[in-house]
């Protein structure tokens, strides 16, 4: 059965992946995410069925427009791919259990905001504050242990970012101050620092890359959404085991 419930849920994860897609590059254009529907951005031409099957479409069609041949941005099926992983993943981290609605809202909002911050270097309200809201509540029906530990890991996640774009004017957007809110949430206090601290890791990492690679000076700005949402699931799924690790290590 597990077998059976895994795949059910990369099935599910690969077809909401597809639709966060348009979510996180429609919203941040004020745009509909339901009309025009999903269509080629270079020659117009509405997609139909053959076009729209998660990740097999991209691979089928090489990547290409069956019209006009522009490229298809390989952040489509990369996205639609991430989200099915970590939709079985939420299943078999948490099972059947009350979590388990927790993990797939969270995973979903990382997704999103992961594909608005790398398209426009922008997590949107729009997208935040109605997970926010939902997270808020569920966590008063599915509290951490102690039951203030989500209050708690929100309003310092919040705090910490904002004290971090104070003292760097602007270095941090507003959209990764709220984001750390709504991990903080999820996550609790423990939690979120260890998120800001495995963000900071990979956000330099993934700076280092780009600045070898395009060749642009150390001020060029680098979206920080997607390595937020890479340490929150980092430290979502695993950050127990991770810190027991260490404490070991140190004792």
């Amino acid at each position: 059965m597990v077998l059976t419930y895994s795949i059910f849920f990369s099935l599910f994860g690969l077809v909401f992946g597809s639709f966060f897609n348009v979510v996180g590059l429609r919203v941040p254009k004020k745009e509909s995410i339901a009309y025009p529907p999903s269509h080629c951005t270079n020659c117009d031409r509405r997609l139909t069925a053959i076009d729209l099957v998660p990740v097999f479409s991209y691979l089928f069609l090489k990547g290409k427009c069956r019209t006009c041949s522009s490229s298809i941005h390989w952040v489509y099926p990369l996205m639609e791919a991430i989200t099915g992983i970590l939709f079985v993943a939420s299943y078999l981290v948490f099972g059947f259990t009350p979590e388990l609605i927790v993990a797939i809202l969270f995973v979903s909002l990382l997704v999103i905001i992961t594909v608005s911050d790398i398209a426009y270097m922008l997590i949107p309200d729009k997208v935040l504050l109605p997970f926010a809201v939902v997270l808020l509540g569920l966590r008063f029906v599915i509290p951490l242990e102690p039951w203030w530990n989500s209050l708690l890991g929100a309003v310092i996640g919040f705090s910490l970012l904002f004290l971090i774009a104070i003292v760097s004017k602007g270095g941090m957007g507003g959209g990764d101050i709220k984001l750390f809110f709504v991990i903080g949430l999820v996550l609790g206090l423990s939690g979120t620092l260890m998120t800001l601290f495995f963000a900071s890791f990979i956000g330099a990492i993934v700076g280092i890359i780009q600045l070898r690679v395009t060749k642009k000076g150390r001020k060029s700005p680098i979206p920080f959404g997607p390595s937020i949402a890479a340490a929150a699931i980092i430290v979502y799924f695993w950050g127990e085991g991770i810190l027991t690790w260490y404490m070991n290590f140190l004792g």
